[in-house]
């Protein structure tokens, strides 16, 4: 039998389509033995389909009789696959002998694929993917040990040369992203903007010295938030602030979204390092000290946004330019960074604590090297501790993360002294104190910053609660040890995020998450003006809608036979404030607040309009920044001989990978 592309449910979920029909159809449900889909192809029509789990075979009927062409695409895609399972059965390998391993073949000589071969092609386009996936330089096709592992693998396959892949199937790629990117913002009513910027001080003259990544946010008609780079654009290095704004001016027309922005998020102060840092001190196993001079010198090296819209005063005649004005008023710092300045200030404001840090990086480090990976298992957790560049004992650039391990250390500390031979490397009991109460310290700002860190989009609503939690948590703590730290964070979070406090925008959000409302507030009074003149802002009044003429045929034959029935009322639009008041009425609820505005939205119309701006700014970080980063150490192009353009359509296919192939 074949096997179902659908899997079986596992603990009470629905499993995954195979990549074949996970494209054309969505789950909605499961009944009995059948599962239930909706046909994408078919929208708005919303055809739902039944088909057994065992079976598909009523998905594959439904794309035979309705949509030709995605049928044809699925058999030939399943023939390749057919096929290419049935080539490498033919396969007899020779043992290894020395240090190559060669491959024969039953029959004759071996005939190889024809470009225009649907295996051929399909090769080429997962090579492609691979490329893009893992940010690897095109150069690699011209790499031998990749060819012969080509061979290995199919030998009829002709390796493609690596300008095709540059000139031809990346280009292509990109050019599909534009145009879904430019159908989806179609559709969204307004987006935010993030805007990032890299640069490297390792970066020639000719090849430019930074990239501009332009990522919008929207929420589609049935209330999902998306995210998408719409451009990387290659900076030289004499880029000023009329330069970037004429970048995103066009980018902007380009994508249809220069009336619909309602804000651009940007790095919150010029000249700062928006790069990951550690806890001072505290290099972990596979981190020296050189690694730790390169990390400051990229420091150096990055630049954010706010530096460049700095430089310079705003002139009258940019006054006038549209752009400037939408910066003008509606960009605001973002809550990611802002949060990391904040931590990294606290941190570092007191020295005392750089000494016992190392001296436990130290003792962590001597145990990952001599204890055995069961016993270190049972305090990092199995696969946590192998020394391999991953997990505790990897070089971790993140402060959390090193967080993270030193609570593990610190909660089995006594069973790694019992099983490690160096009193000298030991902590005494003023250093373990002395940590513990860092760890304590630091936990409200771990778990803040893992939310606003990962791929998972975070809006604005919890940056006002997430700073009222810190402050609460700061002014209860009791320090005997961490005494400067605890001063420096609060004196650090009072100069970098007070103001939010009070800014509408963020005061709006948060009412409007319905798992918070005004529950955070001191004084709902105030806030609910604030709430009210931030709404009227952003909101077009709403008419009821008007009753048809069929409605309007047919009431006398209506109340005539129905006249022992009670009438229902006109529907009368409720205004702001009642609106607010109704809202505010009911109970905070932990529902996702896309959700609860999806739902709620004939409700309270105008509340909705505004929730469906406000819930498009991110609180986190973009991909395309964790991109540079990686960019940053990986494939400069000083480095593997990427010409800017190949750089670009890199990050920007990489960051918009799941548009492509979700």
């Amino acid at each position: 039998m074949h096997a179902c592309p659908v899997t079986m449910k596992r603990k009470g979920k629905i499993g995954f389509f195979s990549w074949r029909f996970k494209r054309h159809f969505t789950i909605q449900e499961e009944r009995g033995n059948n599962i239930y889909v909706q046909c994408n192809l078919c929208l708005p029509t919303k055809n739902v389909l039944s088909t057994p789990i065992s079976s598909c075979s009523n998905l594959k009927k439904h794309l035979d009789r309705k949509h030709q062409a995605m049928y044809d695409e699925f058999v030939r895609k399943k023939d390749v696959k057919r096929e290419t399972y049935a080539s490498g059965a033919m396969q007899t390998y020779a043992p290894i002998s020395g240090a190559s391993r060669t491959a024969t073949q039953t029959g004759a000589g071996t005939a190889k694929f024809d470009r225009s071969d649907p295996r051929q092609s399909l090769i080429s386009e997962t090579i492609a993917k691979m490329i893009i996936r893992d940010l690897q330089p095109v150069q690699i096709m011209e790499n031998e040990g990749f060819r012969e592992l080509l061979q290995l693998l199919e030998p009829r396959y002709v390796p493609e040369p690596s300008h095709y892949i540059q000139q031809q199937l990346l280009p292509t790629y990109a050019y599909q992203v534009q145009l879904a990117t430019k159908v989806a913002l179609s559709g969204a009513e307004s987006c935010s903007v993030t805007l990032d910027l890299w640069r490297s001080n390792t970066a020639s003259a000719s090849t430019g010295s930074g990239y501009l990544g332009v990522t919008c946010h929207f929420i589609t008609t049935d209330w999902q938030i998306k995210s998408a780079l719409l451009a990387c654009l290659p900076l030289p290095s004499n880029t000023d602030t009329q330069r970037i704004l004429t970048e995103f001016d066009e980018i902007s027309h380009a994508h249809g979204i220069s009336g619909k922005v309602f804000r651009i998020v940007v790095d919150p102060s010029p000249c700062e390092s928006r790069s990951a840092f550690r806890l001072p001190g505290f290099y972990l196993h596979g981190n020296g000290n050189g690694d730790v001079e390169d990390e400051e010198e990229e420091d150096s090296s990055d630049e954010d946004i706010g530096t460049a819209l700095s430089k310079e005063a705003v002139s009258g005649a940019e006054e006038e330019n549209s752009l400037n004005h939408c910066l003008g008023r509606c960009r605001i710092d973002c809550f990611a960074h802002s949060l990391a300045q904040c931590i990294r200030e606290g941190i570092r404001s007191s020295s005392q604590i750089s000494m016992t840090l190392t001296k436990a990086a130290c003792f962590y480090n001597y145990v990952i090297a001599t204890v055995t990976p069961e016993k270190l298992g049972q305090v990092f957790g199995p696969g946590n501790a192998a020394g391999n560049g991953q997990g505790p004992s990897g070089p971790d650039r993140h402060w959390n993360a090193q967080l993270k391990t030193m609570r593990q250390m610190l909660e089995s500390v006594d069973f790694l002294e019992d099983i490690v031979d160096r009193n000298d490397l030991a902590l005494n009991s003023v250093e373990k104190a002395m940590l513990r109460e860092l760890v304590e310290v630091l936990e409200p700002f771990e778990e803040a910053t893992d939310m606003v860190q990962g791929d998972k989009h975070v809006s604005i609503s919890l940056a006002l609660p997430s700073v009222l939690g810190l402050r609460k948590h700061l002014a209860e703590v009791v320090t005997h040890q961490c005494t400067g730290i605890a001063t420096g964070l609060s004196q650090a979070l009072d100069r970098r995020l007070a103001g939010i406090l009070e800014d509408p925008l963020y005061v709006t959000a948060t009412t409007l998450d319905p798992q918070f409302k005004l529950s955070w507030s001191s004084d709902r009074d105030w806030h609910k003006q604030v709430l009210l003149e931030e709404v009227g802002k952003h909101t077009q009044p709403v008419s009821p809608p008007e009753p048809s003429s069929e409605a309007q045929a047919c009431p006398s034959k209506r109340s005539r036979l129905f006249s022992f029935i009670k009438q229902r009322p006109t529907t009368q639009a409720k205004s702001m404030e009642q609106e607010l008041s109704a809202y505010l009425h009911e109970e905070p609820t932990d529902e996702d607040p896309l959700q609860y505005w999806k739902r709620k939205s004939i409700d309270f119309p105008l509340l909705s309009q505004v929730a469906k701006k406000v819930f498009t700014v991110p609180a986190t970080t973009t991909k395309v920044e964790r991109i540079f980063s990686l960019v940053g150490k990986t494939i400069r192009p000083e480095r593997c001989r990427l010409l800017p353009k190949n750089l670009e359509t890199l990050i920007y296919l990489k960051a918009n990978y799941s548009i492509l192939w979700s």
